[in-house]
């Protein structure tokens, strides 16, 4: 099978401005960068609000091993699968951080015949968002330290500066470093660090905003630290926030692109699944939601976490509410929920991982009921997509289908990733049916909740905790929280993403284990409180062997080793 990239160069492209044309966005809301990428202006929004709504379906899944379950390439496949059974679909997807991209996991661009195009403009750069993100972030950063350095009016406390710097790159060495040596006039020391810039609370900011003035009032509300007695320093305060916005303000416009066969995607915002909500634009989602017969969108990791945050912080910000979910299952990561294998990103699939075996499939399906049982939580119908991957077996497909159907739960098997949409036409008519039945959304707790009853609901309920511990610093960090009148907002818990508790080892559906707070950070002006759980990075750092080593560019000046 040839490459992603070599695929996506074979793709015939239509000019997006047909691709607009083909929702309903009329030209002058079109902004070309190119022939075949544009950003849609907002005032969409509000021309195209007297149009039906879309049915609205979100792509999670079971927990993932580290080389991810395909949750994108079927979102992708699904969309496209949508045409082949007489619908209409426009895709809303995260965008790609140049760090993983230059990691190991690569791109976000969907893989084989299920792909957004142009990759390698999805992958790189595309219209400069997460430069401008970058941007405003650290500008931020530049005009705190510089406040320090002018007399600390604002009397921040030095040693607790909750407002770090940002850089699109996995690089560890800079997770800690100290600022300001050198002569005095280069600024006052202090201990800070990078984090990558899709964990900026500015990315979530962009993802969450509603309009380009709820962005600048969001952006206002950012907390960078607190003064001795406890009390919270906005960007506001710092009067910085207004020429963030400037720098954000084309930022805040939806990227519009197409698949590979010309299925409208919007591609806009790319927050962290991990520590922020990892999900894509509200504002995309605004859009999308008006131009056909389905919206449908991806939730990062499993719906223990993206998928949750989808319908707790996002759904609570846009007033939508989804139709149905999607969870992507794979053979090889129902296998690994077995505990017998260990698969380890960048290396080759255990042999026995490969061996025939729908035992290992039900012994790990587990995973799959308790994610099923995540969706309905929310009263969402789920329905099950079985990514078809090269060497699986008829027999452990059936097994897949056969822990869905003890749920009472669609399931169908999807080859999109090898057949395009027309390998995901029996998915797609699945969740068509699934749309229509009524559903009973509804938040998992209610924004008059105590933080502490949040995070508790969240661990017995959706992780399957026996409780919570929080630490002296945690439990002080909360009550603060609490003090300075931040305890309506939801909670988006960091936690690893290989496992539905906080640790990688358990894997399964673990029981018998209590859910660790170590820490607790407050992203005001996203609007979210998250408790951190376990050993969490928000600066990844480079393999051994990194994807980076392999890109470059060919005689002809065209990139090579980009996935």
């Amino acid at each position: 099978m040839p490459s992603a990239l070599e695929i996506a160069r074979a793709a015939t492209m239509k000019p997006i401005t047909e691709i607009a044309e083909d929702i309903g966005i009329p030209p002058w809301l079109v902004r070309q960068y190119g022939e075949h990428v544009a950003k849609i202006d907002l005032k969409a929004i509000s021309e195209l609000a007297d149009r039906p709504k879309a049915k609205y379906v979100v792509v999670t899944a079971i927990t993932p091993t580290p080389l991810g379950e395909g949750k994108t390439t079927t979102t992708v496949g699904l969309g496209q699968a949508m045409r082949h059974i007489g619908r209409k679909a426009t895709i809303s997807i995260r965008q790609a951080s140049m760090g993983p991209t230059f990691g190991i996991k690569g791109g976000a661009a969907g893989g084989g015949y299920s792909q957004v195009v142009p990759f390698e403009t999805l992958n790189l750069h595309l219209t400069g968002d997460m430069h401008a993100v970058t941007a405003a972030h650290n500008m931020l950063s530049a005009m705190l330290d510089n406040h320090l350095y002018q007399g600390n009016k604002l009397g921040i406390d030095p040693h607790n500066i909750t407002w770090k710097r940002v850089l699109d790159v996995n690089d560890r060495a800079l997770r800690n470093i100290v600022i300001g040596l050198g002569a005095a006039a280069d600024g006052v020391p202090r201990q800070t660090g990078f984090d990558i810039t899709a964990a900026s609370e500015v990315m979530a900011v962009l993802a969450l905003s509603t309009s380009l003035h709820d962005m600048r009032a969001r952006l206002g509300r950012i907390v960078v630290g607190y003064t001795a007695s406890g009390d919270p320093v906005t960007a506001e305060q710092l009067k910085r926030s207004g020429a963030m916005t400037v720098i954000m303000r084309d930022a805040i416009m939806p990227n519009l692109l197409q698949t590979l066969e010309n299925t409208p995607v919007i591609v806009h915002a790319g927050p962290f699944g991990n520590i922020a909500h990892g999900n894509s634009s509200v504002v995309g989602d605004l859009i999308g939601i008006r131009t056909g017969d389905f919206l449908i969108t991806e939730a990062g990791f499993g719906a223990d976490m993206g998928a949750e945050r989808f319908f707790n912080i996002k759904c609570r910000v846009s007033g939508l509410t989804p139709d149905a979910a999607v969870v992507v299952a794979t053979v090889r990561a129902l296998k690994a929920h077995s505990g017998r294998h260990k698969i380890v990103a960048g290396k080759p699939l255990p042999p026995d991982l490969l061996a025939e075996n729908p035992e290992e499939v039900h012994i790990g399906g587990v995973n799959l009921r308790k994610q099923i049982e995540n969706v309905r939580a929310h009263g969402v119908t789920p329905v099950v997509a079985i990514n078809a991957m090269p060497g699986d077996f008829p027999s452990e497909h059936a097994a897949i289908a056969e822990i869905a159907a003890s749920m009472g739960v669609r399931s169908a098997v999807s080859t999109h990733f090898a057949d395009g949409g027309r390998g995901a036409a029996e998915l797609a008519a699945a969740v068509a049916e699934a749309a229509e039945q009524p559903t009973d959304f509804s938040f998992i707790y209610p924004s008059e909740a105590s933080l502490r009853e949040k995070i508790e609901t969240l661990a017995a309920r959706i992780y399957g905790a026996d409780g919570v511990d929080y630490s002296p610093v945690a439990a002080r960090q909360l009550d603060g929280y609490e003090r300075n009148g931040f305890g309506t907002l939801p909670v988006c818990v960091a936690k690893t993403p290989l496992s539905l508790s906080h640790d990688p080892a358990l894997k399964g559906a673990p029981t018998g284990w209590r859910l660790p707070v170590r820490e607790v950070r407050a992203s005001v002006g996203a609007g979210f409180v998250y408790p951190i759980c376990g050993d969490m990075r928000t600066m990844p750092g480079l393999a051994s062997s990194s994807a980076a080593e392999r890109i470059d560019i060919d005689e002809n000046g065209e990139i090579v080793g980009l996935s």
